[in-house]
């Protein structure tokens, strides 16, 4: 579930009102716990997908609170952060506020949000690591996380049978066996393994797996280790992957992944575990072959463990300038919280923590996308990392490698300088 990052540059204009509330409210305290008036911002995944979880958690923090009143505003993905900009440089900002789980640093390194106190919100000490992280700033917490989406392997069982091939890999020797003979099969028109080269989630992956990472921080400063030998050994394996099975065009991202894989001419994709649902669908399955010929599984990492994936998804944080810092912390538990969760897991959404977690692993239906989440990483946590994903470093790194433009090497070492110019800049 991917959200972009918003720049510093366009939330610089409202924290220099928010500047002066520095340090104001703590989710911890009593502030606003006797507030006559709640106002939540959510987007319309809530209003569509689950309304009454939201009323739900109302009906839970009123009994609390008589005669509380609770107004709910919605917003879509694309303009949701500039209302939220506008709003916070006034003093009417909203008490609750969803935020994609990426979009989270910018407002936290520039003091937009209060901190909370992370006892008080149920299974916080069991939330999955790659969620705590993005709510997570110099030791504070500042949000918490509300859903997850993660990423899963998904093949067409038809074109694998055809080479022999009965049932989904369990490692990735056995994955890549299938796809040389489905490759040899199908010819250099065809893609075995559709992989965008811009695709940072999935070649970020490989580099984890490989034990390497984005960038490391060492007393408080942040350094780029794409050059490292570990993420080199696992930008080496993504480049194999598109050059051995990925024969579309190699200046490409992942936006449309689920259009061209309806096209079929693919039989794999390493993706967000909605986008085979999604290409099967009639609209976009061009073929008439992929519905129920579709198999999503556990992505097996070279390193023999299952591979480390994105968790996308979203948080639920208090603006600072709230006047009910407390009574949204309560919300926020009443939503997000134990009864909350077993709500949006039934909607198909992954959890925040790992208990519940455990429990869908049980389930054939849920399984896969479970299991693969447990293993999981995110983006540095760096004051300056929204300056990295503006700039799209990553993407043009893997264009440069995918397109054979540059070395690994080379192109590692050139995203590691462009990354250190800015990473440690608020």
């Amino acid at each position: 579930m991917k959200r972009k990052l918003i720049s510093a540059i366009g939330i610089a204009g409202m924290m220099v009102s928010i500047a002066a509330c520095g340090g104001e409210g703590d989710g911890g305290s009593d502030k606003g716990a006797d507030a006559k008036e709640l106002t939540v911002w959510l987007t319309v995944d809530a209003q569509n997908n689950w309304p009454e979880l939201v009323k739900a958690a109302d009906a839970a923090v009123q009994k609390k609170h008589p005669g509380l009143k609770i107004n709910h505003e919605y917003y879509g993905w694309p303009d949701k952060n500039a209302k939220l900009d506008a709003v916070l440089a006034t003093d009417k900002a909203p008490d609750v506020v969803e935020m994609g789980n990426t979009e989270m640093l910018g407002y936290m390194v520039k003091g937009a949000f209060a901190p909370l106190d992370q006892a008080k919100f149920d299974n916080s000490d069991a939330w999955l690591d790659g969620l705590k992280a993005s709510v997570t700033y110099e030791g504070k917490t500042y949000g918490v996380p509300y859903y997850a989406g993660g990423r899963v392997a998904n093949w067409r069982k038809d074109v694998a049978a055809s080479v022999g091939v009965k049932s989904a890999p369990k490692t990735y020797k056995e994955l890549t066996a299938a796809l040389d003979k489905i490759q040899k099969k199908q010819g250099d028109k065809f893609s075995a393994w559709y992989q965008p080269t811009r695709d940072w989630y999935a070649a970020m992956s490989f580099v984890y797996d490989a034990g390497g990472a984005i960038a490391t921080e060492s007393g408080g400063q942040w350094k780029a280790s794409l050059s490292s030998p570990e993420s080199l050994k696992g930008l080496k394996e993504f480049k194999n992957v598109v050059d051995s099975y990925m024969h579309g065009d190699k200046t490409k991202d992942e936006s449309d992944r689920y259009i061209v894989y309806g096209q079929g001419k693919s039989s794999m994709i390493f993706a967000a575990a909605w986008e085979g649902a999604t290409a099967e669908d009639p609209k976009n399955d061009k073929t008439g072959k992929l519905k129920g010929n579709l198999e999503n599984f556990v992505m097996p990492g070279p390193s023999g463990k299952n591979m480390p994936v994105f968790l996308g998804g979203s948080d639920l944080a208090v603006p600072v300038k709230s006047d009910a810092q407390a009574l949204a912390a309560e919300w926020i538990n009443a939503f997000a919280g134990s009864s909350g969760q077993k709500g949006l897991m039934a909607k198909g959404n992954l959890p925040n923590n790992k208990t519940d977690l455990a429990t869908l692993k049980n389930d054939p239906k849920t399984a896969v996308p479970a299991t693969a989440a447990e293993s999981n990483w995110f983006v540095p946590m760096a004051p300056g990392w929204g300056q990295v994903e503006k700039a799209q470093i990553l993407q043009t790194m893997l264009q440069s490698i995918g397109t054979g433009k540059k070395s690994v090497e080379a192109a590692a070492k050139e995203a590691d300088a462009a990354i250190d110019k800015v990473i440690n800049t608020k």
